[in-house]
């Protein structure tokens, strides 16, 4: 049975005439770590540089682009207090934390080469399928933030 209490519209802080920044920067970055997992398993199956160069630019996109939408995010988080007393909101934002810095873990792991080429691969691909996992649970309680609780939605029309 469909809850019935009338909802109130949460609004963004970080916005640009009403229309939220965070979920409109949000989607490059996540398609790009997503990828990386599909280009790490293109390099195990090929042995193709060309696979483990696109992982690189896949985790540096991914990794700065979405360090900057979590900043619109953040702004929300911290100044909009409807959102700050939402636990979805703050489960959210803390697997967003975890994913971002597994993300530029593994990038920097991949630019620097701290290990033997095969170790640092495993372990980069690793982070890439952990990620990728961390990724679309954060991905889940962001949808419920904006399907459940309304948040940086106008329901007034």
């Amino acid at each position: 049975m469909a809850d019935c209490t009338p909802r109130e519209s949460i609004h963004s802080k970080a916005a640009i005439k009403g229309h939220p920044l965070h979920p409109m920067l949000i989607h490059f970055p996540v398609a790009a770590l997503v990828a990386v997992v599909f280009t790490d398993l293109a390099y195990l199956w090929t042995v193709d540089e060309f696979w483990s160069r696109a992982s690189v630019w896949l985790l540096g996109v991914g990794a700065v682009g979405g360090i900057t939408a979590s900043v619109f995010g953040l702004v929300d988080l911290l100044w909009v207090s409807k959102i700050r007393q939402k636990v979805t909101a703050w489960c959210h934002a803390i697997l967003a934390v975890m994913m971002l810095s597994l993300a530029s873990l593994n990038w920097m792991l991949r630019v620097v080469g701290l290990g033997p080429a095969e170790t640092e691969f495993f372990w980069g691909l690793y982070l890439s399928v952990l990620t990728a996992l961390l990724i679309s649970v954060a991905a889940y309680l962001g949808g419920r933030l904006v399907y459940e609780h309304a948040v940086g939605v106008d329901l007034s029309n």
